[in-house]
């Protein structure tokens, strides 16, 4: 992958991170989809729900690191509608990266980017 291309995603991803009161650092599943290069809430809702198994299995908390948020977004006509997100935790990032598609090189990025 082209350094460009590596400055740009580190700039996408850090962009989108987020910090709770607490300070944990989280990004919005909404977010994460697209930056994975994923246009369907759909389909990445599959990789998400594979991203819970891998991490069940190891004995945490689900809803510590997938916890369901509800979030005003903007319509086109100006009004606003409530939708359903996640907030994801860094751990959680690396496991929907994980079960990815690592073809896409958005996917390659993430799975070393969550590591640190």
């Amino acid at each position: 992958m082209k350094k460009e291309i590596i400055k740009s995603l580190i700039e996408d991803f850090e962009s989108h991170s987020k910090k709770t009161e607490n300070g944990i650092e989280f990004w919005f599943a909404r977010d994460l989809q697209k930056l994975l290069g994923y246009s369907k809430w759909e389909n990445f809702l599959l990789v998400i729900e594979k991203a819970k198994i891998a991490l069940k299995s190891t004995s945490q908390n689900i809803e510590n690191h997938f916890p369901d948020v509800r979030k005003m977004v903007g319509l086109g006509s100006g009004s606003e509608r409530q939708i359903i997100d996640m907030m994801l935790t860094r751990l959680a990032c690396y496991l929907i990266a994980q079960n990815g598609d690592p073809r896409k090189d958005e996917i390659a990025f993430a799975q070393n980017y969550f590591l640190g």
